[in-house]
């Protein structure tokens, strides 16, 4: 009798563990399929496609004819600013040419045309790639309006001593550029030192 018993505990053992494995293997699946559900509610119910990546390299010119580098661009050590009397970072190449002029680097779109005493007219310009590039001591700006397409040498304005935060160096053109939001070294960019 004893022996029929203890069967009858393991039977009773073994039917009790597997309505639980089942309960657990069912919550687990319906887990799952509710998270795949929530991704695909979030994407709005459609499969992204992956966009093309671009393998034209994109090129640009130097802004200023015969220009000639006054300050280059530095990141990495303290340049004298005789303006403001005191050494700072450099963040752009300030250049300067006979006649001023400064033309659009690349192909692009007005961002924004700004003016103010400490940098005179400034001008953005967006370009593919998450490029930007930036004019400032400009004296004014050739007609140009917040998203104006702008072509590679068209004429944005003429370099000056308009930013007070550099006036002593005379007339030039303060020129930033920015990749995906982050200043960099126009040099990597453009051949300005034979310039």
């Amino acid at each position: 009798m004893k022996k029929v018993n203890q069967k009858n505990q393991k039977t009773e053992k073994r039917n009790w563990k597997k309505p639980a494995g089942i309960a657990l293997m069912v919550a687990l699946f319906c887990g799952v399929m509710s998270l795949a559900i929530a991704l695909n509610v979030s994407n709005g119910g459609v499969e992204k496609e992956t966009e093309p990546v671009s393998t034209k390299e994109i090129e640009f010119s130097v802004p200023m004819s015969n220009a000639v580098v006054v300050k280059d661009y530095a990141d990495d050590h303290l340049q004298y600013n005789a303006s403001l009397n005191r050494w700072e970072i450099h963040l752009a190449v300030d250049m300067a040419s006979e006649n001023g002029d400064v033309f659009a680097c690349c192909d692009g779109k007005v961002l924004s045309i700004d003016s103010n005493s400490l940098e005179g007219y400034v001008v953005k310009i967006s370009h593919d790639d998450g490029f930007v590039s930036v004019y400032g001591s400009l004296s004014n700006v050739e007609g140009l309006k917040v998203g104006d397409a702008v072509k590679m040498g068209q004429k944005l304005g003429v370099a000056d001593t308009s930013a007070a935060n550099e006036s002593k160096q005379g007339g030039h053109l303060h020129f930033a550029m920015l990749k995906d939001g982050v200043e960099v070294d126009p040099n990597n960019y453009l051949d300005l030192q034979n310039k």
